[in-house]
């Protein structure tokens, strides 16, 4: 009775887990040695090379154990079986007019839903930028997705800018006949210690590429038109290049050469490293310098610059709470005066709500930037 107890505790999971790593063992097979076609691919875009990592393995122990991301995307993107609300990306994008100034934002969580402060800064895009086409495309969202009825916001922009378009995708028809689909198809990005955050890295290098335009991430307001800059992205410091707002010209060498970085040298287990770090690699190469003050057009042979932080990230990360500070408003509203964004660095301030007519700073910029979607928020934005 006693041994009978012990292996009561034991969890179901926890022993189908041990006897498949038991049977991969008994097997014999090489996935714990080599794994599964890995994501360095040779410089033609070739069958992948393989390398001594467990890709599958970590794959394995992530579904077993994970937060079931990779799981629910996956089964999203599988069921073909209901009439979407929204158009697919692919095909609505392949159509557009590439005479046209893009603006991408990307959701990925694959649950399709985009709160008040993710449309506020789509919203602050087509507001600025009238004359362009600006795109929210939500990672395989679940099929039966009411898009209005759940994302109210996004009803709101849909209803009040005809230049914005909300589309729906998922990675492995994204991905198709491109530089990274053998690259996904490893299962690199699924084994990713980070795979949402580096979802999005993939996403936006190889839309910019395929596409031309504008990335920009989903806590960042615009207070200016970006229209008269191309090829550029914003430093966070002397050292850094931040990727949360960057523009490439489609199918230019630069943004193949972010592409090939992802492929080649892609980091699962460092969150930054295909990010930010691949377009500062990438531009310190081309620009022959890592301080990020010397990445001008002429240092950088014409094809790059890299702004000031004060124009897309004036405010550090570490000083995140003065978005939020009444106290100290009048001053942190003087230091964003000469800004073309704001970035208010979600990951530490999601959960940091903003009264609606308060004196807070990111609502007072909302309110401005972004005045459909604060005014229909309700009272916290």
């Amino acid at each position: 009775m006693k041994g009978s107890r012990g292996l009561a505790v034991v969890s179901r999971r926890h022993l189908l887990a041990l006897l498949a790593l038991c049977l991969l063992l008994l097997l014999g097979t090489n996935l714990l040695v080599q794994g599964p076609q890995s994501a360095v691919l040779p410089e033609n875009g070739n069958a992948p090379q393989k390398q001594p990592l467990g890709i599958g393995v970590r794959i394995f122990l992530k579904r077993l154990f994970g937060d079931g991301y990779g799981q629910r995307c996956d089964r999203h993107a599988a069921n073909r079986s209901v009439e979407r609300q929204l158009p697919e990306a692919t095909i609505f994008l392949d159509q557009r007019d590439p005479g046209r100034a893009a603006y991408f934002f990307v959701e990925t969580s694959c649950n399709g839903l985009v709160n008040a402060r993710q449309a506020c800064a789509v919203e602050s895009a087509a507001l600025l930028h009238p004359e362009a086409d600006v795109y929210l495309l939500l990672l395989s969202p679940p099929p039966e997705l009411d898009v209005r009825r759940q994302n109210p916001s996004v009803a709101n922009l849909m209803d009040g800018y005809r230049n914005v378009h909300v589309l729906y995708f998922n990675l492995v028809d994204y991905f198709k006949g491109g530089p990274l689909e053998q690259w996904f198809r490893s299962g690199a990005l699924r084994a990713s210690s980070f795979e949402q955050s580096h979802t999005s890295d993939a996403f936006r290098y190889y839309t910019l590429w395929k596409y031309g335009g504008t990335y920009m991430d989903l806590d960042i307001i615009l207070l200016r038109s970006l229209s008269a800059l191309t090829n550029f992205a914003g430093a966070e410091s002397s050292e850094d290049i931040a990727a949360g707002v960057l523009n490439l010209e489609r199918h230019s060498t630069l943004a193949m050469e972010c592409v090939r970085e992802i492929r080649d040298h892609f980091r699962g287990d460092d969150w930054g490293a295909n990010g930010p770090g691949v377009i500062t690699r990438t531009v310190q190469k081309l620009c022959g310098t890592e301080n990020t003050q010397e990445m001008t057009f002429d240092r950088c042979k014409g094809r790059f610059q890299v702004m000031p932080p004060l124009d897309f990230y004036p405010i550090p990360w570490r000083q995140w709470r003065l978005y939020f500070n009444i106290s100290s408003s009048n001053d942190t509203m003087r230091r964003l005066s000469k800004s073309k964004a704001i970035h208010v660095w979600n990951k530490f301030s999601a959960t940091t709500p903003v009264q609606v007519g308060s004196r807070q700073p990111y609502g007072l910029l909302a309110a401005k930037f972004c005045p459909r979607v604060y005014a229909g928020c309700g009272a916290t934005f």
